[in-house]
């Protein structure tokens, strides 16, 4: 069975190599044949080119990026390249600076086999960081349940069969959100426990207004239950409110159409036409093995 490991990339090539020293030390069954896909999201910092000889993967590729595009863009030109190049059963997409534990890939292998071609999703159930962080994801996971009604608790550490990966490169929602696309396209999802690791090197770089872009993205694909939602909201809250008007009682207003505004502008980053010319953007690919 032939698994494809996604890792986008941006300038921390010490982390990667850290990440795939672990991959390749993993004791899996002979019926999994493990290759590695790196996209490189335009790095500025070279990589350091390292002879190593790797037991247990297969191959390892990097897509070098002609211009910078964000993570999810790099993951969605990664499913786009893997499904239209590659030959695979599955894909692994995961982040590359040791917060996807490389030793959880054995739990979704171990998966497959009754997943009935399912798609399989990592559920952060303890996390590592710092309290302001985990106060900030709260937060995160607030707002996605609030606007959108979707309890998402997961990232892009998943395992998809090639049935899904079709679908999300068909999807134009994946150019702009992962957890969002993969919600909105699926309906059964398998959930399995996932601890959050530590870094390997270096403080987290995102902070609560990256967070709460990250958060508000996921809620663009949803963006017609946000609009139904906030009608609702608008209307009971005026009639709440009328007899006692003022500009306290309408900061809640203001700040909800603050976030709608928000919510409409990161909806128009979904661009089926971007996906579709997504390969065009790589440079060239670099075989390491």
């Amino acid at each position: 069975m032939k698994i494809k490991i996604l890792v986008p990339v941006y300038n921390d090539w010490q982390s990667l190599s850290k990440l795939i020293d672990g991959i390749d030390n993993l004791s899996l069954s002979p019926e999994f044949q493990l290759s590695i896909i790196i996209v490189n999201d335009a790095s500025n910092h070279d990589r350091q080119e390292q002879n190593k000889e790797f037991e247990n993967i297969q191959s390892i590729k990097i897509l070098n990026m002609k211009k910078n595009q964000g993570h999810a863009r790099c993951i969605a030109t990664g499913l786009k390249y893997i499904f239209e190049k590659d030959d695979f059963d599955y894909v692994i997409p995961m982040d590359g600076d040791g917060e996807d534990r490389p030793e959880e890939i054995k739990e979704f292998l171990n998966q497959i086999k009754d997943s009935n071609n399912k798609p399989i999703v990592g559920e952060r159930v303890k996390r590592s960081e710092s309290l302001f962080f985990q106060i900030c994801y709260k937060i995160h996971k607030l707002i996605t349940f609030v606007f959108a009604g979707k309890s998402i608790k997961f990232g892009n550490y998943s395992c998809l069969p090639k049935s899904s990966v079709e679908k999300m490169i068909n999807e134009k929602a994946t150019w702009n959100s992962f957890s969002g696309s993969l919600t909105k396209i699926e309906n059964d999802l398998i959930v399995i426990p996932s601890i959050r690791g530590n870094r390997y090197f270096g403080p987290s770089k995102m902070s609560f207004f990256n967070l709460l872009n990250h958060s508000l993205s996921i809620v663009s694909v949803f963006r017609k239950t946000v609009l139904i939602r906030s009608a609702l909201f608008i209307v009971f809250y005026i009639l709440l409110i009328k007899s006692n008007a003022s500009i306290i009682t309408a900061i809640p207003l203001i700040l909800l159409l603050v976030m709608i505004y928000m919510i409409s502008n990161l909806a128009l980053r979904e661009n089926k036409d971007e996906l579709d010319n997504s390969l065009k953007n790589i440079e060239d690919i670099t075989q390491i093995k």
